[in-house]
């Protein structure tokens, strides 16, 4: 499943929300995902272009008929509609920008009105030949249908309904004993079609959200949410490669007095804790800022487009946050942090270089009091490391500060 549907727009009006309606509960990203699929499958959108313009296209010169020709020139039209839709679509989607997708779900349901009307037509007037020509592509057609389309099964359920209804209509309204055969087998075959577009769109959603699953739980801390380590250090590459070093910085946190709190009130008032400076964590950086827990007491945040002044006032803002006495199920728990803080270029142009220097920082700053935010000036070694301290107040004795 690599299909990527961020870039893909959700639609918009009521009418093509619910033809595209998912599942309950299904997350945005696994819809947006589905949306994306409309957009894929191009050699079965193309096999149905050509069946929908050779089929019109045959019966209007070996039959002329005005209906014939505007049921050619409506299908003509649709396909280029279409096409230029889901090319504008995948474009748009590579650029990172909106894509038109409640016109895509339209025109899909408009072709396949098109071809019902042609089918009708071609029963209506009574000459067999072209009413084969018009009706078994058409037929046939429903199977690429519901395969390209079963991201949204209610719209397979329309476009199928206005393609295959009008065959069975127009069977009962030629009055031929032989053509209720027609009229029986097309509810049936388009029962059988919708319901086999709802299985795989359910079981394609199950197999998107698992995915998601999986993928969270792999680059995702279980207790905290944070990211970890391997999703902190490829963010960290990415931004460093695009930023080219400029203004990227490293802040590398461990709680002063978790010890202490583990010992004395267990592992469980510990691991709440931990979701609870987490949560600090969040509220503190700006949105787009990397957050992670590196295990233990250890956090990680990586922010871009700071300078020196702004990197040591977010590691302030982060010290403040998080110094407090939690009070977790009646127990008053009191918890500082030291931070350590890399800046690129100024300490290292890749992420080990920064990590190394932020985790120096580090060591210097747990070698101060309590809550000590330190920047690194240096990425030779720790040693040569000065520290810039911007000490928080030592944690009052008393006045549990609520934890929320």
């Amino acid at each position: 499943m690599q299909i990527d549907g961020s870039a893909y727009t959700l639609p918009r009006w009521r009418l093509t929300r619910w033809l595209a309606e998912p599942p309950p509960g299904t997350p945005e990203p696994v819809r947006r995902r589905l949306i994306a699929t409309l957009y894929s499958g191009l050699p079965v959108f193309f096999g149905g272009i050509i069946a929908t313009v050779v089929g019109p296209a045959t019966v209007a010169i070996f039959r002329p008929s005005i209906w014939f020709a505007a049921w050619l020139f409506v299908e003509v039209v649709i396909s280029a509609v279409r096409l230029g839709l889901l090319v504008h679509g995948l474009r748009a989607s590579r650029r990172g920008r909106g894509t038109q997708t409640d016109l895509v779900i339209l025109m899909s349901v408009a072709w396949a009105a098109g071809l019902g009307f042609g089918c009708y037509a071609a029963i209506a007037s009574g000459d067999w030949m072209i009413a084969t020509i018009a009706c078994v592509p058409a037929a046939a057609m429903m199977g690429g249908l519901c395969f390209r389309n079963f991201a949204a099964p209610r719209m397979v359920t329309v476009m199928m309904a206005f393609s295959l209804g009008p065959m069975g209509i127009a069977a009962i309204a030629t009055g031929e004993p032989i053509m209720i055969t027609v009229a029986f087998l097309v509810p049936l075959f388009l029962i059988s079609m919708s319901l086999a577009a709802f299985r795989m769109n359910a079981m394609f959603v199950a197999v998107l959200v698992a995915e998601m699953e999986n993928r969270h739980r792999a680059f995702h801390d279980d207790l905290t949410g944070l990211s970890n380590r391997a999703f902190l250090v490829g963010q960290l590459d990415e931004r460093l490669a695009r930023s080219t070093g400029q203004g990227v910085a490293v802040f590398y946190l461990d709680l002063d007095g978790f010890k202490a709190v583990n010992d004395s009130h267990g592992h469980a008032t510990g691991d709440r804790l931990l979701q609870l400076v987490a949560d600090r964590i969040n509220a503190a950086v700006r949105a787009g800022d990397i957050t992670a827990r590196l295990g233990g007491d250890e956090f990680c945040v990586v922010a871009d487009r700071l300078h020196r002044d702004e990197a040591l006032a977010l590691g302030q803002r982060l010290s403040d946050k998080i110094t407090r006495i939690y009070d977790i199920d009646g127990k008053a728990c009191p918890i500082g942090v030291s931070i350590g803080i890399a800046l690129a270029p100024d300490h290292g142009e890749r992420s080990s270089a920064l990590l190394a220097a932020a985790d120096g920082a580090l060591y210097v700053a747990k070698g101060r009091r309590v809550c000590s935010v330190v920047m690194a000036d240096s990425v030779i070694d720790a040693p040569s490391i000065a520290p810039v301290d911007l000490a928080a107040p030592a944690l009052p004795p008393s006045q549990p500060v609520p934890s929320a």
